[in-house]
């Protein structure tokens, strides 16, 4: 079985190939891709195989895709053209012959009011049309996004949010890494939709918690208006598109939308899911 990977030099593509290997398959049967190979040498000197694939060429993501059985299309990260880059990596696929293609989507992507899942719900449309087998994975929240988080609990002893106690079933990024190289290695998955996500939904409460014990000193959680939110944010120097995230998400996850533990992730990986607590104690050792 050929296994192509895009996004390789990226966190989460790199640690599918990482879990891959580990897992048992050949690594002259997996297929690196990135924009530069240079980034990817060390795979390739434990036998991985390394092409370029671009999403702005298409003529490299054929080339990438020329025999795979599977590809896994790892969601770009420019936001506002990921919707023509995913179009051109699916038409590629489809060019090339490829047997399935697994897609890294957003919770609840085609109901979710979340902003940023408007690319991921147009991407699946255009995977559902294409005429290829495919499986959407759809992740919830990485729990190192909040790394910034501890760093400021680390600083100032306070976590501030205008989440209005709502929750976030987040996992680490290797725990979606592993799920997916589950369903990139093994049969079943054909026209399947994964809800991804940790076992456990936390409140901000308990992130200030989590972040308590990984740092072994009081952490407060400070709950603020979005009003509030805002006026501390531009405070502390954010950038106007910086601080319509932030208020964003949490305006999100007030309303619910990463709140969903399923239990999708822990039956791909035979295992529960790394609880926060633990990744913020690595980021700490």
């Amino acid at each position: 079985m050929s296994i192509v990977v895009t996004g390789a030099t990226g966190h989460l593509g790199r640690l599918v190939v990482e879990h891959l290997l580990d897992r048992g398959v050949p690594a002259q049967n997996v297929v690196a891709t990135g924009r530069s190979t240079d980034r990817l040498a060390d795979l390739a000197a434990r036998g991985v195989r390394t092409t370029v694939a671009d999403f702005d060429d298409p003529a490299t993501l054929t080339a990438a895709f020329d025999g795979a059985d599977v590809v896994l299309l790892v969601s770009g990260s420019e936001v506002g053209r990921r919707v023509p880059q995913h179009t051109r990596a699916i038409e590629a696929a489809a060019a090339a012959g490829v047997g399935r293609v697994v897609y890294t989507s957003a919770p609840h992507a085609d109901t979710t009011p979340l902003p940023l899942a408007v690319e991921h719900r147009a991407t699946e449309e255009v995977l559902r049309a294409s005429g290829l087998t495919w499986t959407v994975l759809r992740n919830n929240w990485y729990s190192e996004n909040y790394l910034p988080v501890l760093e400021q609990a680390a600083a100032t002893g306070v976590v501030v949010s205008s989440t209005d106690g709502g929750r976030v079933a987040s996992a680490p990024r290797d725990d979606y890494a592993e799920a997916a190289a589950v369903v990139l290695s093994t049969d079943g998955h054909d026209g399947r939709v994964y809800e991804l996500s940790g076992d456990v939904a936390w409140t901000h409460d308990e992130l200030a918690a989590a972040a308590a014990e990984a740092l072994g000193r009081p952490v407060e959680h400070r709950a603020v208006s979005p009003e509030e939110h805002r006026a501390i944010l531009e405070g502390a120097g954010l950038d106007a598109g910086t601080i319509g995230f932030l208020l964003t998400m949490d305006e999100g996850i007030a309303r619910g939308d990463l709140a969903d533990a399923t239990a999708d992730l822990r039956t791909l990986v035979g295992r529960p899911t790394v609880p926060l607590v633990d990744t913020f104690r690595a980021a700490r050792a």
